[in-house]
């Protein structure tokens, strides 16, 4: 009897089983979303993310893969024929170079970045203003052929320093790495870079910085696979992004 009374309510559950609606953790839109490769500048990691989540909510979704570097390296691959959907630059003279390569169509100015000097956590070196400079043992720039080093060069021009960095980074993201990890002792970074690594890193205000400030800088690339969906995430980060540049230490561009 109990064998028999098993064997129904074992039949009774996979008839019930067997009835409900099966269950994906990807949904066939999700899956059939075009997937965009977007070339991007380094200072523009800290937006991954947010405009991930913001592009899969677009109708219909769209998936975004990032490469993230200097923006002279990247408009250097996008000539050399790297894919790419969306190229962001940090300024739009790196941005104008695209043009002139004509991989790039009619860019777009999406937001603006300043520059900040970050010391080490605890500033061991005791640097508080650009006069400290001179006794930094180890500063760290970008280097000049990049956006970031490119405005540093300007900033260094108009104040006349003599400083004479250690080392200059192909991206400012290596710039604030050596600072983070107590590499050396102050480096220039994006407000956002420095704003990204927390209590890392301590600010220290660039007096006139925003007279130097650079250009975020996007545009759909000529040869885009996805030309239709690169123009709506365009779209986005220019007219519905203004609270997320915000938040992340950026400023709306005019």
């Amino acid at each position: 009897m109990k064998k028999r009374a098993a064997a129904l309510l074992a039949a009774i559950a996979f008839a019930l089983t067997s009835c409900a609606p099966p269950t994906s953790t990807i949904s066939a839109q999700d899956a059939d979303a075009a997937t965009l490769n977007v070339l991007a500048a380094s200072s523009t990691r800290v937006i991954n993310d947010e405009l991930t989540q913001r592009a899969v909510q677009l109708a219909p979704p769209v998936n975004l893969s990032f490469e993230n570097g200097g923006s002279s390296d990247l408009v250097s691959k996008l000539r050399e024929g790297a894919p790419a959907d969306l190229l962001l630059t940090a300024s739009k003279k790196t941005m104008d170079k695209a043009v002139q390569d004509g991989t790039v169509d009619t860019p777009a100015v999406l937001a603006t970045n300043v520059m900040v000097m970050v010391v080490p956590k605890g500033n061991p070196a005791n640097i508080h203003s650009l006069q400290d400079l001179s006794r930094a043992r180890h500063f760290v720039l970008c280097d000049p052929q990049v956006p970031c080093g490119d405005i540093s060069s300007q900033i260094i021009d108009d104040k006349h320093l003599d400083v004479h960095p250690s080392s200059q980074e192909r991206q400012v993201a290596d710039v604030l790495g050596k600072v983070s990890a107590g590499e050396a002792d102050a480096g220039w970074v994006y407000s956002t870079d420095a704003a990204a690594a927390g209590d890392d890193v301590e600010v220290i205000d660039i007096p006139g910085a925003d007279k130097f400030a650079n250009q975020i800088v996007g545009a759909v690339t000529a040869e885009a696979e996805h030309p239709k969906e690169a123009q709506e995430v365009l779209d986005l980060l220019a007219t519905d992004f203004d609270s997320t540049w915000r938040e992340l230490g950026f400023q709306q561009a005019d």
